[in-house]
């Protein structure tokens, strides 16, 4: 159930049959010749998929996160820490007021780890209503998938070139990304970070065959699928 897609009547309706909710978190962020929605793009689309066949309401994706070291890459945007916790307790608070009580944050951006331990902080002041934050690319039957395919793979690589996530016209280089080791200074911000990165892939292929995209995603579905539906 898309709330996309329903009224208010309609989801006054569902919540007299089920109180499960699901909001997926991505970011506006550079992914080298990908969609700077990426993130956005795989949070809502495994979600709404996973949640279909279960007829769980899943809700719009909240679309910009907590990116502050890609700024340097034009169209980026990031919003604070205490911004992005406050949008979440926001969106908590309303879902819990409307009848939801077993929420399901499905996460495309790893920058968004503060939702995850503030749900915590969230539940304690609100007994009655569980919320799960799962991270659906590095799951641990996605991840799997992922290193059976090609362990080479991480932000901006091939594990996020999906047919719905390349742009038009855009052909990435055929070369695999390797970039220099780094040693334990500070994490990279502004132009350093851009100057380290370059367009933007951290390690691997660009893309690979879709069958090995359509077989991860596959995973990917299901294993979000039973975060939805099973331990309550």
């Amino acid at each position: 159930m898309r709330i996309a897609e329903s009224n208010w009547m309609q989801v006054e309706s569902y919540l007299a049959n089920d109180d499960r909710a699901v909001i997926p978190l991505g970011s506006t962020e550079q992914h080298a010749y990908l969609s700077l929605a990426t993130d956005s793009i795989l949070a809502e689309r495994v979600a709404v998929e996973a949640a279909a066949p279960l007829g769980v309401a899943v809700f719009p994706a909240l679309t910009y996160g907590i990116t502050p070291y890609f700024l340097a890459y034009p169209g980026t945007l990031s919003l604070r820490v205490s911004t992005y916790v406050a949008i979440v307790r926001d969106m908590l608070d309303s879902l819990a007021q409307s009848g939801f009580k077993r929420i399901v944050l499905v996460n495309g951006h790893g920058g968004n780890a503060p939702a995850g331990h503030f749900a915590i902080e969230w539940m304690a002041d609100h007994p009655g209503v569980q919320v799960k934050l799962h991270d659906w690319w590095r799951a641990p039957r996605t991840w799997a998938k992922v290193h059976e395919i090609d362990n080479a793979a991480s932000h901006a690589s091939w594990m996020e070139n999906f047919p719905w996530t390349r742009l038009a016209g855009v052909t990435p280089p055929a070369e695999a990304v390797a970039l220099p080791e780094r040693g334990s200074g500070a994490a990279l911000v502004g132009m350093a970070a851009r100057a380290y990165y370059g367009a933007g892939n951290f390690m691997g292929l660009h893309q690979r065959p879709d069958a090995d995209m359509l077989a991860l995603w596959e995973v990917a579905v299901a294993e979000t699928r039973a975060v939805i539906d099973t331990d309550w």
